[in-house]
Parts: C-alpha cells; structure tokens; sequence
C-alpha cells in the first residue's frame, strides 16, 4: 500500500467517527463549557467540524502562516451545519490524497506564525501530528461534553456505555 492509500483508509474511518459525534451536539448548549478555561461546546464543534480544512492546506501547500493566511473561521450553529462542515471538508482532505506520491509526504511542510516557526517537517509527519491526531484530541474532548451534558456518547473504537456491542 501506498501512503496515501494508508492514510485515506484512516482518514475515511475517523471522519465517520466525526460526524457520529458532531450529529448530537445539541444547538441549545453552544454556550455551554465545562470550566471557566475551557472552550464553549460550539466553539469546539466548529473547531472539530472545520479542522480537515486544515489537514487539506497541508497536503496542498508548501506551507501556511497562522498570521497572514486565510482560513475558514465556523461558528456552530446547529448540529447538521457542523456535519456538512466536516462532510465537504473530509472530500477534499480524500481528494488531495487520492493525488499524492509516497515521495510528496516526504517534502518538508512549515507551519509559521509571522515569523516564528512553528513546525518544518516531511508533510507526512506534520499531517499525522498537527492535524489528524489534534482531530482525533479535540473529538475526544467533545464526547466528554457530551457526556456532562448527558447526551449520548457513540462508540467511536469499540462500545460506549450508550452503545454497547450487541445492545
């Protein structure tokens, strides 16, 4: 298997994963959090539901800086906007890899803020650390929100206690 092929089939698992959590957000809690430092549940949604636009500007291009470059800013705002989201973000994050070489996740990628670097390292590296395991981080976060709210929680790598196997 290629890479690409490695990671497609990956990526394809955790985005289903992604949009099962982001499905039961509930839109009335947006302003919820859980501490006085922690993000609002909707403030996270869309940090989660956009966050394969990031792992799409990686695969894409040379480099971004957090500074100067563009990127979509969401604001939740119901459950089945954040899923669309993710959903269009997740076809073209599986469209740039359908189109990489083993050879392309080796070149360098750098992540810049003004001028202070942040990250240089072979794209694949930096795909697999700043975005798709920061995706995976911040997912987690949210089922634990889900749960305090008591909302429930989809199996994401096996049972959960509201969706057991066999139940």
């Amino acid at each position: 298997m290629t890479i690409a092929e490695v990671l497609l089939a990956d990526f394809t698992s955790e985005a289903e994963n992604t949009r099962r959590v982001l499905e039961r957000v509930p839109a009335d809690k947006a302003d919820w959090k859980p501490h006085d430092k922690s993000m609002k549940l909707g403030t996270l949604a869309a940090h989660v539901a956009g966050l394969a636009h990031f792992g799409y500007v990686i695969l894409t291009t040379p480099q971004m800086n957090m500074q100067t470059d563009k990127f979509p800013k969401y604001v939740f705002t119901t459950p089945e906007e954040a899923v669309q989201i993710a959903v269009d973000a997740a076809a073209k994050v599986r469209d740039a890899l359908g189109g990489m070489s083993d050879e392309q996740f080796q070149e360098h990628w750098k992540l810049l803020f003004g001028d202070m670097l942040i990250g240089d390292a072979p794209r694949l590296q930096l795909y697999r650390s700043m975005f798709f395991n920061h995706l995976i981080h911040h997912r987690g976060q949210l089922t634990v929100y889900l749960r305090l709210l008591d909302v429930k929680v989809p199996g994401i790598y096996g049972p959960s206690a509201d969706e057991p196997f066999g139940g």
